[in-house]
């Protein structure tokens, strides 16, 4: 039995989490999120917001890679910068492909 004092009851975070990483991966409006997550689009986009305001997908990023990094499966030899995802800003410099360790020719 909850306690007094209103409001819903707390959504499970890890519902929210596989439900915002679903909608995300598929390029899915928030409005077409499936029933199934036993997730409402008033739980998820804010929470999404919330979290991405708070840099949790940064920080989820980092852990992930010193972990696999802790562990040696990670190879840095080839970087990959997609520039479909990189807002190009007014004025910007050039990029330039640069091998990890190498002399950047």
């Amino acid at each position: 039995m909850r306690p007094q004092g209103g409001g819903r009851s707390r959504t499970d975070p890890r519902a929210v989490f596989t439900a915002i990483v679903f909608a995300l991966s598929i390029d899915c409006a928030w409005r077409h999120l499936a029933p199934s997550f036993g997730v409402t689009v008033p739980t998820a986009h804010p929470t999404f917001t919330a979290w991405t305001e708070a840099s949790l997908w940064q920080q989820l990023h980092h852990a992930v890679l010193d972990e696999l990094g802790s562990h040696g499966t990670i190879d840095c030899s080839l970087v990959v910068l997609d520039a479909a995802s990189v807002r190009a800003k007014k004025g910007s410099v050039d990029l330039r492909v640069v091998r990890l360790g190498g002399s950047g020719q």
